[in-house]
């Protein structure tokens, strides 16, 4: 039974994890905002293996160590992997199921956040993200 599901906006692309989310994180940096054309975007970690994809689901290569893939019905973007993380799919939070399950942990790429982004949480606000974090030998959300 899976413990998590989600879909794309279209519904011709879904998938499903039989594991829980590693980390979440809300990310600010111009990269994905301009991937999803979206102020930030709210990202979950998954184990790779614990996940299936079911629909028509296309790729892009957006730098040298990531692939972004997104259905190739509607075009909703699906999933960031790369090969700083090669056990995990990072998933976006709005394509859930049940968007009850994410709870973000912290803000990652801060100093890439738009000037009109106004947050009013208390989460720990980082300058940037995971990525450098790891290659950093830093680990910031596990």
């Amino acid at each position: 039974m899976p413990k998590i599901a989600g879909r794309c906006f279209c519904g011709s692309l879904t998938w499903q994890s039989v594991n829980e989310m590693l980390w979440s994180a809300i990310c600010h940096c111009e990269d994905c905002r301009r991937a999803a054309s979206s102020d930030y975007v709210s990202w979950f970690g998954v184990l790779r293996s614990g996940l299936t994809w079911s629909g028509p689901r296309s790729f892009f290569k957006s730098s040298p160590k990531v692939m972004r893939s997104f259905c190739s019905e509607c075009g909703a973007p699906a999933s960031f992997e790369t090969e700083v993380f090669p056990e995990e799919v990072h998933l976006y939070a709005a394509t859930l199921e049940d968007t009850n399950l994410y709870k973000p942990t912290a803000h990652i790429f801060w100093s890439e956040r738009l000037p009109w982004v106004q947050v009013s949480d208390d989460l720990p606000k980082h300058e940037k993200g995971l990525q450098d974090a790891a290659q950093s030998g830093i680990e910031l959300l596990r």
